[in-house]
């Protein structure tokens, strides 16, 4: 198996920070009224109108990368769209495959109209269950099985790497590693943790991030932290831990709980300055982050604002 260096092709790796969006669903929501059944935001892709307001969401941030010199790993919009979701929302296997390679073209001719930023294109893969809480739970088989067909199709379409977002615990990262593996495409786990900074499972993320690289032989590019706040977080790196694996947080405007945030009725913004400034703690304690951006409730302006901190 390939160990994180052998990935010479990923230019997050190295050399100046790279941004990604912040929190899509959310903002598709709360500013454009837009209805997402179940939080998927890939149907969106089939019709005209909203794909073009997809295009003039991701392009506000290469702006922002322009403006800063950094880079910009597009996640494509597929966070729902693997077989259960995709059941729900009217999707068999075919239309799936169709949906994920259509969302990886999308960027690719975003990337095209762009040739002034790298851009890095990651297939988004998602839980099979609630991202919040362990249900539906599978073994590293049964992981790698159903994520397959998903990261597949992305790897076919031209993904440069697949991104798993808003794990909660270690079965399905290490199953979806080992179909990563199998598609030949770079892979990075995110975990995300509740407000005592452990996994939803109850276990540390030292301790996932140790158990997933074992199992694995460090098969994942990197690993990243996602939809918590940082105050959720950032004091767990104040212990030992394998905290040179995460390159990459996507991280909440809001302190509300997953629990909070899941009944709440408004959006929860935060402060963009405040996070920008979390962000500058983070970098402090994380040596190798060079993968930032936003997640539920975040915009265009904490990214705008995470951006220039960093470049300042």
């Amino acid at each position: 198996m390939k160990t994180p260096t052998q990935y010479p092709d990923l230019p997050q790796l190295g050399g100046p920070v790279f941004l990604t969006e912040a929190g899509l669903e959310t903002e598709l929501i709360f500013d454009h009224g837009i209805d997402l059944p179940d939080f998927a935001s890939f149907p969106l892709l089939q019709n005209q109108a909203q794909r073009e307001l997809l295009a003039r969401y991701y392009s506000a941030f290469l702006d922002i990368a322009r403006r800063d010199g950094a880079g910009v790993v597009f996640e494509t919009p597929t966070w729902r769209a693997n077989p259960d979701w995709g059941t729900r929302l009217g999707y068999g296997a075919t239309s799936l495959d169709r949906a994920n390679q259509d969302a990886v073209a999308f960027l690719k001719e975003l990337r095209s109209a762009n040739p002034d930023v790298t851009i890095v294109i990651s297939g988004n893969v998602g839980p099979r269950g609630d991202g919040y809480q362990v249900d539906q739970a599978m073994t590293e088989s049964e992981a790698s099985s159903y994520h397959g067909p998903q990261i597949e199709s992305l790897a076919n379409a031209g993904a440069d790497l697949v991104t798993a977002l808003t794990l909660n615990y270690c079965d399905e990262a290490i199953g979806i590693v080992a179909a990563a593996d199998a598609a030949k495409i770079p892979v990075v786990i995110s975990f995300t943790v509740e407000t005592n900074g452990l996994l939803p499972s109850g276990q540390p993320l030292a301790d996932a991030i140790e158990v997933v690289d074992e199992a694995t032989n460090q098969r994942a590019a990197y690993f990243m932290v996602n939809c918590a706040h940082p105050s959720h977080f950032v004091d767990v790196f104040a212990q030992p831990g394998p905290w040179e694996r995460i390159r990459g947080v996507r991280a909440n405007a809001s302190t509300m709980s997953h629990e909070e945030l899941d009944n709440a009725e408004e959006l929860d913004r935060g402060d963009p300055h405040e996070l920008a400034s979390a962000y500058l703690a983070l970098r402090d304690v994380l040596p190798a982050l060079s993968v930032v951006g936003g997640c539920c409730g975040t915009d265009l302006a904490h990214v705008d604002h995470i951006s220039a901190a960093f470049s300042a």
